[in-house]
């Protein structure tokens, strides 16, 4: 079997261009390479997360889980989740958590990275990230069907939550988090989530 070349961005340095684009099966079959994503078919390398931010992902997966347990809605995936934004060159975003229902699950193939789009996606802002990239990563969910997108950003202190890309509502730490109509009757007060 001869080698895969691949073409490989690494954060603040250039891109190594090589012959080939990878998809997402190829990406796949990699393994355990590291935290990545594949944008238009380019393998993208980000650091590790730091603590905190695995603390909020676990919190919000946990109370999520419960509640979607609970009321038999479907499944909360974690663990920067794979999902498919476009095909030829592929884009797979790597989402914190994210809710999808036993409606759209059951369209999705049994293994692999998701390839029909969840109802709800969190993203949690790590020190290093940028709103140019949460900009982009919005810009891709939503192209998908994606109805919510929320951004825990632990440094301000606040959640956006976005229905689209300009229904757009900010939450501090006096407000409650809500399902709205992707999760109905999930509430959570802010300031259990960022008060920790």
């Amino acid at each position: 079997m001869q080698p895969m070349t691949t073409q490989t961005t690494y954060p603040h340095d250039e891109t190594i261009s090589t012959e080939s684009l990878v998809n997402g099966e190829e990406l796949l079959r990699m393994g355990d390479i590291g935290r990545t994503e594949l944008i238009n078919g380019v393998i993208k390398y980000y650091m590790p997360t730091g603590h905190p931010h695995g603390f909020y992902e676990v919190l919000l997966a946990t109370v999520m889980w419960t509640f979607v347990r609970a009321q038999k809605l479907g499944r909360v995936l974690s663990g920067e989740v794979g999902i498919y934004i476009r095909r030829n060159p592929d884009t797979v975003r790597a989402a914190d958590v994210a809710f999808i229902s036993h409606e759209r699950l059951a369209k999705a193939k049994p293994q692999g990275f998701l390839d029909v789009a969840p109802e709800l996606v969190v993203e949690v802002m790590s020190p290093d990230d940028t709103w140019s990239d949460v900009s982009d990563k919005l810009e891709d969910y939503f192209s998908i069907d994606i109805q919510q997108v929320w951004v825990v950003d632990p440094r301000r202190e606040r959640i956006h939550i976005y229905r689209s890309l300009t229904d757009i509502t900010i939450l501090t730490m006096d407000d409650t988090l809500d399902g709205g109509e992707t999760l109905p009757g999930f509430s959570l007060p802010v300031a259990e989530i960022l008060g920790e």
